[in-house]
């Protein structure tokens, strides 16, 4: 008996560990998903550097206690769940889930925490919808890079057309 309380007390620090380091902590049900659809969303989750483990709720309950999310409680934390952990980038385990859930309808997203504030299942979502950082930062230097390019194209065009009158 000692020994399953200790097994769960560790199990219970290694929750806390993880919703102390991650920036962001979703949680999905995936009842109803084969064991090959979950395989294979295992593999995209670590592609992108995000962890997905499955905890018993009561165990992520007192994690969850401990780090003060009093929202994965009772009501809500019931059921098949499993939590996407993401250390760099707080939007990659939303924006992951989303997508398989398109392909998959039987899976859920329920809620999360991104750098300690807790969302609702519309709130991650509205996450997931929010572009990679790569994508931003290439959207930023292309609107940086415009004007300037606009700039180029109109000296060349007048010295071109000085160049057209001269001869």
């Amino acid at each position: 008996m000692r020994q399953a309380i200790e097994l769960k007390s560790q199990v219970v620090s290694e929750i806390v560990e993880k919703l102390q380091k991650s920036s962001s902590a979703i949680v999905v049900d995936y009842r109803g998903l084969t064991v090959e659809e979950v395989t294979e969303l295992r593999k995209k989750m670590r592609e992108a550097g995000v962890e997905y483990k499955v905890y018993k709720n009561t165990l992520v309950r007192r994690a969850a206690k401990e780090v003060g999310v009093e929202q994965f409680n009772d009501e809500l934390l019931v059921g098949t769940n499993a939590i996407a952990f993401g250390y760099e980038d707080p939007v990659a385990p939303a924006r992951i889930l989303k997508e398989f859930m398109d392909a998959h309808p039987k899976m859920q997203l329920k809620m999360g925490v991104v750098e300690g504030e807790f969302y609702n299942e519309s709130q991650i979502v509205e996450f997931a919808n929010i572009p990679s950082r790569e994508v931003l930062l290439a959207k930023l230097l292309g609107s940086l890079k415009a004007p300037m390019s606009n700039f180029a194209y109109l000296i060349d065009a007048m010295i071109k057309k000085e160049e057209g009158q001269e001869a």
